[in-house]
């Protein structure tokens, strides 16, 4: 029996799947969520394996992911649909769209390009482990341990979101911790050489991010050969965070076209 990937499903009309980034979870995305519901989309936050409220599992690579993904539309009875997906996510999406063509609509990639990235993550998973659940007992000693190698309020807000009453007195991570850490070198792979999605592909980059850089449209035509590439301007990686209005007008502008 496969196990189905967790998510919270809003409005009716068209399928939308929403996908988290590394340390994430489908609650990341309610706001926008609830945004396009209105719209007149079906929309499915999910959260990916080893992420959220989903289930924990040694095994975690693009591939798997993309499969997850497609087990959970045929667990849903869903023919085709739209995928969205953010770093992480978008590299699962990407990964879906050019294995399983026929079950995808249009693809939204937000600030993540087909190419490879050196681990990056190593500073946020050392402060993770940091923190020490025997001796921590609410939030705000979490984000003082926290504060103490990670500066940045917004990136911390963002991992305590994560936390979690494993049992009374009890604080845990909804993520796997242990699985991902071990995975850094994962989370940077990317799409095979001769991988193409060609199907309308919209990649959405952040004007203050490093993730996509303009030298990077001719690898990403060459993969998504229907793909436009649009600037979400004063946004940074968290583009969909840090300017949601612009993100929103430019993601159901394509969906609906």
């Amino acid at each position: 029996m496969n196990k189905i990937l967790h998510s919270t499903i809003i409005g009716d009309g068209h399928p939308l799947f929403i996908l988290h980034g590394f340390l994430g979870m489908s609650d990341n995305w309610k706001t926008l969520g609830n945004k396009y519901a209105e719209n007149g989309f079906q929309v499915h936050l999910i959260d990916q394996r080893n992420h959220g409220r989903s289930f924990h599992s040694e095994e975690f690579n693009y591939e798997i992911l993309a499969q997850d993904l497609k087990t959970y539309m045929e667990y849903h009875n869903t023919a085709k649909a739209h995928v969205l997906g953010h770093s992480m996510g978008g590299k699962t999406a990407m990964q879906f769209a050019v294995e399983f063509p026929q079950k995808l609509e249009k693809l939204v990639v937000a600030d993540i390009a087909p190419k490879y990235y050196p681990p990056h993550h190593q500073a946020i998973v050392a402060a993770l482990n940091t923190l020490n659940f025997e001796e921590i007992k609410t939030r705000s000693e979490a984000d003082k341990k926290l504060s103490e190698s990670l500066t940045d309020f917004g990136i911390r807000q963002f991992l305590l979101k994560n936390l979690y009453w494993v049992e009374k007195g009890q604080l845990g991570f909804r993520f796997n911790l242990h699985v991902l850490q071990n995975k850094l070198e994962e989370i940077g792979e990317t799409i095979s050489e001769m991988d193409t999605f060609g199907e309308p592909t919209l990649f959405l980059r952040g004007s203050r991010s490093e993730y996509i850089h303009p030298n990077d449209a001719t690898l990403i035509k060459k993969h998504f050969p229907k793909a436009t590439i649009a600037t979400i301007e004063q946004a940074g990686h968290w583009l969909h965070a840090e300017n949601p209005k612009a993100f929103f007008i430019k993601s159901l502008e394509f969906l609906n076209r």
